[in-house]
């Protein structure tokens, strides 16, 4: 069951409860997040790129940061204003804090006289951490939405993700500044906020000349509460405020990089599972699982075994995987998808196909990140687009 984040509300730019905060101010939400025990997690610069990370302070947020993509290209760039959140998809995502990449689930000893002592050390009985995720962007905020889906709606509830998610504290921030590479708009997922987002605060960030404003609105009862925390200096908003944030929206809208036209994929994909297009994919792909790594709702893991020399102590933890790794398909006998050109169908007709058979909605939110990130700049929106090409010449000879 995905953690309950309060009666959804109109989004902040039409919600008349919506409160102003100067930027200069930000350290005061901090300063109420961890009075409350949450450890902010939010992007800052490092070494080259946006990333996201343990924050000690406002002061490490990315301030006058922007961000240039291109497939298998990035880099960030000085913006004129000193925007915090104005960048687009970074190498990493959300999923780092809340499914982390490793994770030990047991430990055994051996004592001396032979008994083996089993220790389960998933997060449901060790202390979870609580983090106070700022800056989500619409298109990772629906990423979450899909996770819970795959991690917590089912009959069975994830040891590791789900005591961390409803642990978690979520401020979402709508996108002002898609990236090159972005195409949310296409695929519903931003990139304003909806008025059903399951985040706890919802803030538009509006950099003028001289200045930067966010307009906040609580989306949960716990954002409420620290929305009205009489340390966070909020005020009633300048009436030109939530104008300025819907303009700031529609006009991300019209900027996007990238479009995937998303109604019919599923079928088109099922149509042409032996379209040549595989084989010239896969003739530059390098099966590297970059995309998987940095993908938002890519979920699947495996194990591994680790003991000490003794002999005594033994461990098992769980880690990402990949369906680029040769031996995720491996059953007595050896893999089932040997080629590059079937790990490559594999992962792009179940993110973009099966999905809506498993979770009733597509693996892929538009953020953007598997085109930057790949090293030899693959570009799904435009492999799924030749596909659909061929499926309609198909058609068209059949008629």
């Amino acid at each position: 069951m995905a953690p309950d984040t309060g009666t959804a509300k109109t989004p902040p730019a039409n919600d008349a409860d919506a409160r102003e905060l100067a930027q200069e101010d930000l350290q005061a939400l901090f300063d109420a997040l961890t009075a409350r025990g949450w450890t902010v997690v939010g992007p800052t610069e490092r070494d080259g790129a946006v990333v996201l990370a343990e924050l000690a302070s406002a002061d490490k947020l990315p301030y006058g940061v922007g961000v240039a993509l291109a497939p298998g290209g990035y880099r960030v760039r000085r913006r004129e204003d000193r925007a915090a959140f104005a960048h687009s998809a970074g190498p990493q995502s959300w999923k780092t804090f809340l499914h982390p990449e490793r994770a030990r689930l047991w430990q055994a000893d051996r004592d001396g006289d032979g008994t083996v002592t089993f220790t389960p050390d998933a997060e449901e009985k060790s202390p979870v951490p609580r983090y106070a995720l700022l800056g989500v962007h619409p298109c990772d905020l629906a990423a979450i939405a899909r996770l819970d889906r795959v991690l917590t709606g089912g009959a069975f509830r994830d040891p590791v993700y789900t005591p961390r998610r409803e642990a978690a504290f979520v401020i979402a921030v709508a996108c002002g500044e898609p990236g090159e590479l972005c195409f949310c708009a296409s695929v519903g997922t931003g990139p304003g906020l909806r008025d059903d987002a399951p985040c706890d605060l919802a803030v538009h960030e509006i950099a003028g000349d001289d200045d930067v404003r966010l307009l906040i609105s609580a989306h949960s009862a716990r954002g409420a509460e620290v929305l009205a925390d009489p340390r966070l200096p909020v005020r009633d908003p300048d009436p030109q405020l939530p104008e300025l944030a819907r303009c700031q929206t529609e006009a991300a809208e019209r900027r996007m990089g990238r479009e995937l036209e998303a109604e019919g994929l599923r079928d088109v994909l099922a149509e042409t599972l032996d379209s040549p297009v595989w084989d010239e994919v896969a003739s530059r792909c390098l099966t590297c699982g970059n995309c998987t790594m940095v993908c938002p709702t890519c979920f699947c893991t495996t194990t591994e075994d680790t003991t000490d020399l003794t002999g005594d102590h033994a461990e098992r933890w769980r880690r990402w995987d990949s369906c680029f790794d040769l031996d995720f398909s491996y059953v007595h006998g050896g893999s089932v998808r040997t080629s590059g050109r079937s790990r490559y169908r594999q992962w792009l007709t179940h993110k973009l196909g099966t999905w809506h058979d498993q979770f009733g909605s597509s693996g892929c939110v538009g953020c953007g990140r598997c085109i930057v990130w790949c090293p030899v700049g693959i570009d799904l929106t435009v492999e799924a687009a030749r596909l659909r090409e061929e499926a309609g010449a198909s058609e068209e000879g059949t008629a």
